[in-house]
């Protein structure tokens, strides 16, 4: 009582400014309730070995040849959901030492942290200035106390009156209140849900200072759009449009607001706004988005849009995912299931399914589309490979004018490849660097008993006799395959690509490279998503290791395209099922949805 009576008369000789905070803080109760890829130099040529009677087919037969080679592989795509994950597992158990090493700096590091965090443990009450002032002068009055005690207060998730008391402190002390302390408290009141503090933290930051930077402008659009005074969460969207673009949570957070208010029309059209920029939405927008359509059925619909220009946004959404090639997490997907069945008149049913290997619902039986590219599509990402990934601006990095034309006169010369080899990647796949030819041999062997027209890329050095590259060994690979050696300090994707892509859609290549560096190289979304198609649809990866006597075997090649579609009566939706998904992954769990007639 008697520091909030003290600080109450020293507000007179305070700048105005200040009146507001101070009022603010000694007026307020508060409840406790915060939650909260070595290369060797070499001038050796180009080397040129004739190949085995070469086939000519047609496409019939390319076709053919390439099923043969995916009857000998596994059933799991390289680019199955948690494959990543289940090969790093896979790695540190092999490597136990190093993960023990891991643990123990982990171990460390934690330790050193809870040294540094104890230093600056935070109060488990109230406290009055007197003591606050205390506990600085115990810790050798550190110039940055407030906003580091701050800091303390919400990682270790304390009631908000004690942060409150601290505000009261750092006031009466230093006459002001920092604009980066009142951004903390403020984090601090928007994670704990205290939104009728948010709104005097609002009144004050406003009227004390010119503008808000993103962070306040953010936790301030959080806050209000959780309130019946969602539409001033609007006005601050509005002024962040005027200096930047605000980010996707940002359009989310008012969407969502707009939703629970039945203001269907604001809620699409800042969704239509969000797009149009080329952002993407988070997921819990989608999921608002048909939970509110969905709740809304019975009612007079949301605002002035009818419950059928509803339903065709929401099919615009699904549409959407597909063209983006986004996959819907689990509680989305359940969102938009119980969409789907709430259209009493439509008569959808609904089933968790997954898919064949020969592209068919386990479900409802129908197939699902084509991974490989049409004509169109396949001469549009050929064209874009050329242009921005073997002939980009950073041609002179990974090889020369003069070899890239040999090349290309090289590959000219030729018959289409059925299949184009990355040999020094495929030689590294054993441990073992001694059998490195062997390794390379024994995959070329392999596809060479399936009379496939080979392409091994390999590098100058490996045409030096030494212990990796048996002399015997290369000889018998260049009597297998067609070979080109680039420079030692040359770069061999761009070679495989433009090998693999001239030679047709039926052409595939062998490399544990996932290629993502030059993906990125792509000039956009749309481009990187049609080569990722042709990645899954051509890449061939050895399935562990190679060893002699043991039949080589490949990671499968999936026949259908992972991506959400719908014949009309139809629609299969891959989803998250899991977390161990990296991005150039793909799901393996689908919603199967058919209409009964």
């Amino acid at each position: 009582m008697g520091s909030t009576l003290l600080l109450k008369v020293r507000i007179c000789f305070m700048s105005p400014q200040l009146t507001s905070t101070a009022r603010f803080l000694c007026t307020r109760a508060i409840k406790p309730t915060l939650g909260g890829r070595q290369v060797d130099k070499n001038n050796s040529g180009q080397t040129r070995i004739a190949n085995k009677t070469i086939r000519q087919g047609t496409e019939d037969g390319k076709s053919h040849k390439t099923s043969l080679l995916l009857q000998k592989s596994f059933t799991k795509s390289v680019f199955a959901a948690g494959t990543a994950k289940r090969t790093a597992e896979l790695m540190k158990r092999k490597a136990p030492l190093v993960s023990k090493e891991e643990d123990q700096h982990e171990e460390e590091h934690g330790r050193r942290a809870e040294r540094r965090t104890g230093k600056r443990q935070p109060p488990e009450r109230p406290l009055p200035p007197a003591e606050w002032k205390k506990l600085k002068e115990s810790l050798g009055n550190p110039e940055r106390f407030d906003i580091q005690m701050m800091n303390a207060l919400f990682n270790s998730g304390s009631e908000l009156n004690i942060a409150k008391s601290l505000l009261t402190f750092v006031a009466m002390e230093m006459g002001t209140l920092s604009y980066e302390l009142l951004l903390r408290y403020l984090t601090l009141c928007v994670s704990g849900g205290h939104d009728d503090e948010v709104f005097d933290v609002y009144t004050i930051m406003r009227g004390s200072f010119p503008s808000l930077e993103t962070g306040a402008s953010s936790l301030f659009i959080k806050s209000l759009s959780r309130t019946a005074r969602w539409k001033e969460a609007l006005e601050v969207l509005w002024e962040v449009k005027k200096v930047f673009t605000p980010s996707p949570r940002n359009y989310g957070d008012v969407i969502a607001a707009a939703v629970h208010h039945r203001d269907a029309t604001t809620a699409w059209s800042l969704y239509d706004e969000l797009i149009e920029k080329g952002l993407s939405p988070h997921q819990e927008t989608w999921n608002v988005l048909f939970t509110g359509v969905k709740e809304s059925e019975g009612e007079k619909g949301m605002g002035a849009m009818t419950k059928s220009e509803q339903h065709e946004r929401l099919l615009g959404v699904l549409g959407y995912m597909r063209n983006n090639q986004i996959y819907p997490q689990q509680s989305i997907v359940n969102t938009i299931k119980s969409w789907f069945e709430s259209l009493n008149e439509q008569k959808w049913t609904a089933a968790w399914s997954s898919v064949t290997p020969k592209g068919v619902c386990r479900c409802c039986g129908s197939g699902l589309e084509s991974i490989q590219l049409s004509a169109e599509e396949y001469q549009e990402l050929k064209d874009k490979v050329m242009t921005d990934i073997i002939q980009g601006r950073d041609v002179f990095n990974k090889t020369t004018p003069e070899e890239l034309e040999r090349f290309k006169a090289f590959v000219r010369r030729k018959p289409a490849f059925d299949v184009v080899i990355d040999g020094l990647n495929v030689a590294n796949i054993n441990n073992d660097k001694s059998k490195q030819s062997e390794t390379l041999l024994a995959v070329v062997s392999a596809l060479e008993h399936q009379a496939l027209n080979i392409l091994v890329l390999g590098r100058k050095h490996m045409l030096r006799p030494s212990r990796s590259w048996d002399k015997h060994n290369m000889s018998l690979i260049q009597q297998k395959a067609h070979c080109f050696f680039t420079e030692n300090i040359s770069e061999d994707d761009p070679f495989l690509l433009y090998a693999t892509l001239h030679s047709g859609n039926h052409c595939q290549f062998v490399s544990r490279d996932l290629m993502r560096d030059h993906k990125a190289c792509l000039p956009d979304g749309a481009t990187r998503r049609l080569f990722f198609k042709w990645q899954r649809g051509h890449q061939l990866v050895v399935a562990g290791y190679v060893a002699a006597g043991r039949r080589v075997r490949f990671l499968s090649i999936p026949c259908f395209d992972t991506i959400v579609q719908s014949t009309g009566d139809t629609w299969h939706i891959p989803y998250d099922d899991t977390e161990d998904r990296s991005t150039y992954e793909v799901p393996q769990r689908w919603l199967c949805l058919t209409k009964k007639h």
